[in-house]
Parts: C-alpha cells; structure tokens; sequence
C-alpha cells in the first residue's frame, strides 16, 4: 500500500446498494488499513421492492464465499428460470424469455433459423419448446444444471427470487463480521476542497463529520452526494420508456411455487408476480399520465391471489441514468446512478457491476480520470444496452387498446435499438457484442415472442433438408419434454435443499 492509497471508505445508504457494496468491499478489497464505514438512517425507508434477480447473482455471491443455501434460507428465495411475458404482442400472447439457449449446442446456423425454416412447411410448435429451462418453468420444475457441455441439461442457468430486504439484513451480518462500521443518522451538510472539488466529508444531524477519501453514494433516487453536490446530470429517457410509478403489495398465496417471475401487460403498464418461500411479491408498474396512484392500486388489489399482507407501497422514478455515475472521489452505484425500470431485474445486476467495475479500477487518492472515463464508458454501456432490450418489449406490440401502447407503439425509437430491430427483420440476426448484459437468447425470445419474425432463415439452415429437420425436432422436443419431466418440482427441491422453515427451527 503506497502513501496515497485509499485508507477511508464511506458508503452513503443502505439497502440493497449499500449492503452489497460494503459486502464485496469488505471482502475483497479492505485490509487492516482501510476502514469501511456506513451511513444509514431508520427514518429513510429503502425501496425494498425488487425482489427478481438475474443468474450473474450466482457469480457475485459465490466471489463472496456466500453459501447458496444458507443465503437462500435467510432471503426466503425461490429459484428463477426466467421471466414469464403474457399480453405484450397481444392479447392473450405469452413466452418465457429464459436464463438458457434453445435447441442442442451445434448446428451451422443458430437453432432459431432451423426452427424458422421448418415452422415455413409444418406445425413444429413454439420455439419455447426446444427450451429445458422454459419447459421447465411452465411445469414448475427445478434442478442445478450439469456441468457436462454436451448434456441438455448444461443448456441453461438460474437465478433467485428473494425477499431484498432480508437480502440487505444477510449482507449486513456477513459485513460487520469483516469489520464494516454502520453509523446510524441523517446527512445534513457536505464539504468539498476548495481546489480539486473532492468531497471531504458529510456533515451528520448529531454534528460530527464523518470524513474519506472514497465515497460511494447509494442514496437511491436522491443521489445525495453524485447530484445533489457534484451535479452529475441525468440522461431522462422517459420518452422511450414512459411508465414512471410503481405501486407493490405483498399477499399471501397457497399456490406452488414456480421458478419464474411473471410479467403481465395491463392498460396502463405491467403487473409483476414474485413467487417467494413465504410469499408472493406484487406490483403495477404504471404510467400516471394515464392512470392514477388511486386507480392503479384498485387494480393491483384486484388481481391479487390472496389476503394483502402489507399496505400498499407507492414508488416515483424516471427512467434514466446519470451522465457521469463517477466524479472526482464519488461513486454512484444503484438508483443513485440510475433506473431503467424492473422490467428484467436488472437493478441488482447493475448494482453487481458498478462494484465489479470499481473493484477492477480500484484507485487511489489521485483519482486518475483515464480510470474514471474507462468506469463511465462502461457503465454506459451497460444502461444503454439494458434500456435498449427493455424498450424492445414495449415497441413490438400490436396493442392498439390504450393510450399507452398507442405511443409506444408509435415512438421513435433510439438509433442504436432501429439498428437491431433491421438486422433482426432482414435476416434474424442478432447483433453480437462482446459485453454487456442480454445476449442472443434473450433477444431472440423477445423477438418471436412478440411476433417480430424476419423476412427469411439463414442460407446454412437450408443445408439441411427440410424432409429430415422436421423429424428431427420433433424427437428434440420430446427429449427436451421428457428432461424436464424427471426433474423434482421446485417446492420439493427446496424442501430438501434451502427451506427457510429449518432455519426458524434451528
């Protein structure tokens, strides 16, 4: 450690952004000279409602040395194979966009344009079936995947579905124990060098000052420190994604549990369904230019499967990112940097990357701004790419039915999202990028899920005979039938595995 190293670590904000940051910090970054400290306040609530995640969790908890099973007790999960769509295309239309790949690995073309080519002569059924984890889902199914490359059963990954707020609670515990400080109070004041503009410290209503060389800011929507001092700006992309309120109401439910989270097309936006241990997580995520917070939580209440177990939560935001998520000696990490909205859970999964990303550029109190530009670009490609995926569900729709799905409908669409969209109609390629999240599975479920087939196949599809590829798939979709149909169900592979019951018990 050089005499310009980082040695004080303040993280602004708790919650799920605050946790996992002092989590990983205290993991793998903090020595017996760094000291990492907390500021959280009971008076300030966390939003507390995304509870759906995306497999690269899996990858962030085990950096962590952090037990599945022990963590999926303490956060009540389940687990998720995708996300369920109904209602988006059209009405009465529903897919599965999966954590996995269709068809067997192989094949000169990709599987969808073997599936295209025969589906033109014959009923070869939806893509959705030559999916195991899809398969899977529907039928309430869980098991790990192998990790044999040529076994079907590697075809596919998984995630979690999870109570965030006991998520925070576990990452807290696991913190402090590596030396994590919280302090308890509400920042009232910042002060700043008068030369190079760093933060120096936070003023806090008792009159201390808590001071650092690095502060992360996980304040949520207020971006206490990254825009409310440093003025990092915001990107609104509100046009483009125009639902900007979200109303949630946890209820009871004797359904099975399904590994999957449901996402389903209302009037005026979506509704979510989150199947947990104990309970079901629910929400509408709306637009208020066409619906109100009173008529949206009327809704919501009439679609639950059960008694309501809490009142409802009602939550603003705006679809956007900050332009500059890191400034001088601050760090925005979670809504503080930016929210797309939780289409695809990927609010944790940019939580997970902005730390990923610090880590690897890890500076010291020089704050060099060749590190900082490399953390902003990256970033950046993360949100745009994230909010180009989550545009698609909106724009290809044929729902002519409201007010809502008229403009979307109809919008103009980012240059960046048209470019994909025309690759995709002219000969169903997806656009390829090295980095970044939602790869060419992903955008293929959507694409067809949502009808936006291309205009032909790919030439290498056609050096196999149709005569022979129509059979072919149907033996694939009966393997991939019978493999989902040996596996436990999730409710009895939990039981075995992480049921939270046995750790109240213990």
């Amino acid at each position: 450690m050089t005499g310009r190293s980082i040695r004080r670590v303040v993280i602004v904000g708790g919650g799920t952004a605050g946790w996992m940051t002092a989590a990983a910090l205290a993991r793998l970054v903090k020595t017996p000279d760094v000291s990492i400290q907390l500021i959280e306040s009971a008076e300030i609530g966390t939003v507390g409602v995304g509870e759906s995640t995306l497999p690269h969790i899996r990858a962030f908890n085990e950096r962590l040395g952090i037990d599945e099973a022990a963590f999926m007790k303490a956060t009540r999960a389940t687990f998720k194979l995708g996300i369920q769509f109904e209602d988006w295309g059209r009405i009465g239309d529903r897919y599965i966009h999966p954590f996995g790949d269709y068809g067997m690995p192989g094949g000169d073309a990709p599987f969808h344009h073997y599936w295209l080519k025969a589906s033109a002569e014959a009923d070869v059924g939806p893509i959705d079936d030559y999916s195991l984890p899809v398969v899977a889902a529907r039928e309430g199914r869980f098991a790990p995947p192998s990790d044999n490359a040529r076994s079907l059963m590697s075809t596919y990954g998984y995630a979690y579905q999870l109570d965030a707020s006991l998520y925070a609670r576990f990452l807290r515990t696991l913190s402090e124990a590596e030396g994590v400080e919280r302090l308890e109070g509400r920042i009232v004041g910042t002060g700043q060098d008068g030369d190079s503009g760093l933060i120096t410290g936070v003023e806090m209503e008792s009159g201390s000052i808590v001071e650092g060389d690095l502060f992360i800011d996980c304040s949520g929507f207020r971006g206490l420190l990254i825009e409310q001092v440093l003025n990092a700006g915001f990107r609104d992309w509100s046009h483009w994604l125009p639902c900007d309120r979200a109303v949630a109401m946890p209820c009871a439910t004797d359904q099975a549990t399904v590994p999957y989270t449901r996402a389903r097309a209302l009037e005026a936006g979506w509704q979510f369904r989150i199947p947990l241990q104990h309970r079901v997580g629910n929400g509408y995520v709306y637009c208020s230019a066409f619906l109100s917070p009173d008529a949206a939580t009327e809704r919501l209440t009439g679609l639950l499967e059960g008694a309501p177990l809490n009142t409802p939560n009602h939550l603003r935001f705006t679809a956007g990112q900050r332009r500059r998520t890191w400034v001088g000696n601050c760090v925005a990490i979670g809504l503080s940097g930016g929210f797309i909205e939780p289409l695809e859970s990927t609010s944790i999964y940019l939580i997970q990357q902005g730390i990923t990303q610090l880590i690897a550029l890890w500076p010291d109190r020089d704050f060099a701004p060749r590190a900082i530009d490399e953390y902003n670009r990256w970033m950046d490609l993360e949100f745009e790419r994230i909010r180009d995926f989550i545009i698609l569900h909106y724009c290809a729709t044929e729902r002519d039915d409201s007010e809502l799905w008229n403009h979307v409908r109809t919008m103009t669409l980012p240059d960046s999202l048209s470019a994909k969209l025309e690759l995709w109609r002219e000969g169903g390629v997806v656009q390829e990028y090295r980095d970044g999240l939602f790869l060419h599975p992903s955008w293929v479920a959507v694409y067809l899920g949502q009808r936006v087939r291309p205009a032909r196949w790919h030439p290498l599809a056609d050096r196999r005979e149709t005569a022979q590829l129509i059979p072919a798939l149907a033996r694939l979709r009966q393997t991939v039938a019978s493999a989902a149909g040996h596996l436990p169900t999730q409710d009895a592979y939990i039981a075995g595995y992480c049921d939270w019951r046995t750790q109240e018990a213990s």
